[in-house]
């Protein structure tokens, strides 16, 4: 069941939207082996301004996500990708449909 989620609203720098797209794609492989987490997305939300939702059941499955390796990417990445750091807000999901 999704309980918990994690919301990241990214801002690329001009010029670097490509590079964020491709960085964002790149993470799904990696979150492909977090048992914990139970959905990621990678959004566009507008031509420069990029998110991503993460969900999952429980505190332990969101704090291995926020430790492992698409985190540490994004956090390495940011200064060269994002026009200021990124902003992550973890959330309490309320109620979810998912496939079952």
């Amino acid at each position: 069941m999704v309980n918990l989620g994690i919301f990241v609203r990214m801002q690329a720098k001009p010029g670097k939207e490509a590079e964020v797209e491709k960085f964002l794609r790149g993470g799904l492989d990696l979150v492909r082996q977090e048992p914990g987490t139970l959905e990621w997305y990678a959004i566009r939300m507008g031509p420069s301004t990029f998110g991503i939702f993460d969900a999952f059941q429980d505190e332990n499955g969101r704090q291995a996500h926020l430790s492992g390796r698409v985190a540490q990417a994004l956090m390495a990445q940011a200064p060269e990708l994002f026009a200021q750091p990124p902003t992550l807000e973890k959330v309490d999901v309320l109620a979810a449909k998912v496939p079952e």
